[in-house]
C-alpha cells in the first residue's frame, strides 16, 4: 500500500546476525523497543563482545568462563550491576513481612524502572526456576518491568563435544596427561571412563564425550531447559528476554 509505514526491524539484529538464540515473552520486545531502547542498545553492544576460548572452557571444569565474567564485567561498567530489592509488607506503619530478591546485574533507567537480568551460564538447571519466579514476584510487586536471562544457546549445547576435539586435534592432544597443563585434570571416576571410551572410540571423543556429560550436561543451565520452563509457564505473566549465546562465541585456539 502506498505510503504505508515499514514495520520496524526486530529487536538486536546483529545477534540474530550472529547466531543467537533470541526469543521474548509477554510483550517484552515491544516493552525494550519502546520504553527502554538505551538499555536495549547496551546488551545488544555488550553482547558481541562475548569471546571465550576453547582453553577457558576446558580450564573452568564446567564452573564460569574467564568470557562469561568478562561480561559480567562489561554490563556492570555500564550500570547492569548487583542489587537487592527487599520488599516489605506493613501494618499501621509496622513491619509485619519481608522478602529478600537478589539480582546479578539490575539496570536502573532514567524513568526510575528497573531491568533484571542474570547470566546462567553452567548452573544446574533449577536455577532457571528460582530466576524466572524471582522475576515474576519482582514484577508483579512493580521492583521489575522486564527479565532478561541469558544461557548458552542450542548450538552451543549441541557444539560442545565438537570444540573439545577441535581443541584435542588442534594441540595433538593424545594422552590425559596433556591435559593437565589446560586445567583438565579428571577424577579417577572419569579417567576409567575416559580409558573405557578411548577403547571404543578414540582418545578426543572419549575425552569429549565424558568431559561434557560430567561439566556441561543435561541438566543444567541452557536453552533448551530455560524453553521446559517456558512452557510450563514458569515466570508468566513477567515480560522476559531470553538469549543464548551461539557456538560461534567459544574460539578453537
Amino acid at each position: 500500500m502506498a505510503g504505508a509505514v515499514p514495520p520496524d526491524p526486530p529487536l538486536f539484529q546483529s545477534l540474530r546476525a550472529r547466531g543467537f538464540d533470541l526469543a521474548f515473552r509477554s510483550h517484552a520486545e515491544a516493552i525494550l523497543r519502546v520504553d527502554f531502547p538505551d538499555a536495549a542498545d547496551e546488551i545488544e553492544t555488550a553482547l558481541p563482545g562475548v569471546s571465550i576460548p576453547a582453553a577457558e572452557l576446558i580450564a573452568s571444569g564446567g564452573g564460569e568462563a574467564k568470557g562469561t565474567q568478562r561480561l559480567r564485567h562489561a554490563l556492570a561498567v555500564i550500570g547492569w550491576r548487583k542489587r537487592k530489592f527487599i520488599v516489605e509488607k506493613r501494618i499501621d506503619g509496622v513491619p509485619s513481612e519481608s522478602q529478600t530478591h537478589e539480582v546479578d546485574h539490575v539496570r536502573t533507567t532514567p524513568s526510575g524502572h528497573y531491568l533484571a537480568l542474570e547470566i546462567e551460564w553452567n548452573n544446574k538447571d533449577p536455577f532457571f526456576d528460582r530466576d524466572l519466579e524471582n522475576f515474576k514476584r519482582l514484577h508483579a510487586d512493580g521492583a521489575i518491568s522486564c527479565g532478561i536471562i541469558i544461557t548458552r544457546g542450542r548450538t552451543l549445547q549441541d557444539g560442545l563435544r565438537d570444540i573439545v576435539r577441535r581443541f584435542i586435534a588442534r594441540h595433538s592432544i593424545g594422552e590425559l596427561a596433556q591435559l593437565a597443563p589446560w586445567g583438565y585434570r579428571p577424577t579417577p571416576r572419569q579417567t576409567e571412563a575416559i580409558r573405557r571410551r578411548a577403547d571404543r572410540h578414540g582418545f578426543a571423543d572419549a575425552v569429549a564425550d565424558v568431559f561434557v556429560s560430567d561439566t556441561f550436561g543435561e541438566a543444567t543451565t541452557h536453552w533448551r531447559k530455560l524453553e521446559e520452563r517456558l512452557a510450563r509457564g514458569v515466570g508468566n505473566p513477567c515480560p522476559l528476554v531470553l538469549i543464548g549465546p551461539p557456538a560461534g562465541v567459544v574460539a578453537v585456539d
